[in-house]
This record gives structure tokens, C-alpha cells and sequence, in this order.
């Protein structure tokens, strides 16, 4: 018991800069104290004891702010970081290393008892502020779900998942979007930090589309030359066979 208790207390002076002595963490930090209620809660849960378990639960919520359901899993050195107004539900499963901050929910999506009803988080992910995740899906490892992201189908390991609804970050495509950007003479990564804006996503969308186009053009161009059908020449035929964007007409468009 005191092994697990050292280990949670190291793991918040690891992720918190805040925490200053273990004394500070082990008096002062709800989220330690909820995962400890939790414990006591979730064995008596397990013995059969329900009431007692959501009596001591619900002291868990008095005194923290944190609501964990006794019959939660929570894994090791999980970090619930201020932690005010989270809530986890019975079925949720929580991994080890994983972080969660405050005003996040794990909940439910249906009304069947016994289904698995919430989320399981593999281990490492991290919820940020406000973040809800609601289903009986799997957070995969490593994954990141962006503050006020609203989470409702499953997410894939080492995935970001940011927006409401949530969507999942393509890195690639992320960059290669602003690579055609960039020849626009905008930041389009600016744009999608605002992805429920109607606006954003109609420049996000003339973005890509755009950015298909030359390049399907650009290959046209060039097998065309390679059977023959066009001699290559200089002018502004060439300038087709290069992907290319007028930034000038591109302006005009979204004005």
C-alpha cells in the first residue's frame, strides 16, 4: 500500500512543475485523494458491497470534486490534475500513465445495464480540460483528445483528436495541406485551430480542393509529354505542368 502511494505521489511531482515537496502533494492534491477513495470504494464494490461502495464514492465527490464510480477501473499512476468536475462512469476503464484534467467526463451513450457503456482508455493518453468521451469505444495508447473535444466513436493509438465533434489529426495530411498553403501566401494551420467555424471549413475545403486539382493537372501534363501528344515549351503552358497556385485569384475567390 505505501509502494502504490509513493508512486502516485512521484508520478504528480513528475507531471505537475507546480508540486513542490511530497508533503504539498499528499495534502493538497484532490486528485490523489479521489484515487484513493476510489481504491477503498472499488474493493468494496468488487465484495459485493455496492452500497457501501457508492457511500464512500460519494464522499469521494464531497470532499475532492472528482466523481469515479466504484465500479471504474483505474490503472496506476494515473494523474487526475486539479481535477475539479471530472467524472468517470461505472464502466469506464482507465490504463496506466494515463492523465486527465479537469471537466473531463468519461460517460455513457446507452441505458442498458451490464453493456459496456464507457469509455477504455489504454494507457499513456491524456484528456485534456473539458474533454468529453462518450461511448463504449477504445481510447488507444498514447492517444490525445484535445480540451472541449467532444469524443463519440473510437480513437487509434498515438492519435490527436481535437473538435466537436472530435475528428482525428492526419499529421501527413496536415502538412501537406500546408504546403499548398503556403503557396497561397497563408497559414492554413491558423485556420484549422477554429474547425467548427462554417468559414474555416469552406477555406479548408477550397485548400484541398484546390490543391488536388493542379496536382491531377500536373500529371496530366506530364504523361501527355511522355506519349508525345504536347512538345515541352516554355511560356505559360509550362507553368501547368508544376504544381501551382495563383494566390492573386485564390484571394478574389474568398474575399
Amino acid at each position: 500500500m505505501f509502494a502504490s502511494l509513493r508512486e502516485d505521489i512521484q508520478v504528480i511531482l513528475e507531471r505537475d512543475p507546480a508540486a513542490r515537496s511530497r508533503w504539498e502533494v499528499l495534502t493538497c492534491y484532490p486528485g490523489l485523494h479521489a484515487l484513493w477513495m476510489h481504491r477503498l470504494a472499488h474493493r468494496a464494490w468488487r465484495g459485493g458491497h455496492y452500497w457501501f461502495g457508492r457511500w464512500v464514492s460519494h464522499w469521494g465527490r464531497f470532499l475532492t470534486g472528482i466523481e469515479i464510480h466504484p465500479g471504474a477501473v483505474m490503472g496506476r499512476r494515473v494523474f487526475i490534475d486539479h481535477g475539479l468536475g471530472v467524472v468517470i462512469g461505472e464502466t469506464a476503464e482507465v490504463g496506466d500513465d494515463c492523465t486527465i484534467y479537469q471537466g473531463v467526463t468519461l460517460g455513457g451513450t446507452n441505458l442498458y445495464k451490464g453493456a459496456k457503456r464507457h469509455p477504455t482508455l489504454e494507457s499513456g493518453v491524456v484528456v485534456g480540460a473539458g474533454a468529453k468521451v462518450l461511448g463504449g469505444f477504445t481510447v488507444g495508447r498514447g492517444a490525445r483528445i484535445g480540451s472541449n473535444a467532444v469524443v463519440v466513436k473510437a480513437v487509434p493509438a498515438g492519435a490527436t483528436a481535437v473538435g466537436n465533434p472530435a475528428r482525428i489529426i492526419d499529421k501527413q495530411g496536415e502538412q501537406q495541406r500546408e504546403a499548398a498553403a503556403s503557396r497561397m501566401g497563408f497559414s492554413a494551420y491558423a485556420v484549422t485551430q477554429s474547425g467548427d467555424d462554417p468559414l474555416s471549413k469552406a477555406v479548408l475545403g477550397l485548400v484541398d480542393h484546390a490543391a488536388q486539382l493542379e496536382h491531377q493537372v500536373a500529371l496530366l501534363w506530364r504523361e501527355l509529354e511522355k506519349h508525345g501528344v504536347c512538345a515541352a515549351q516554355s511560356g505559360p503552358a509550362d507553368a501547368m505542368r508544376t504544381e501551382h497556385f495563383d494566390r492573386d485569384e485564390f484571394e478574389k475567390l474568398v474575399k
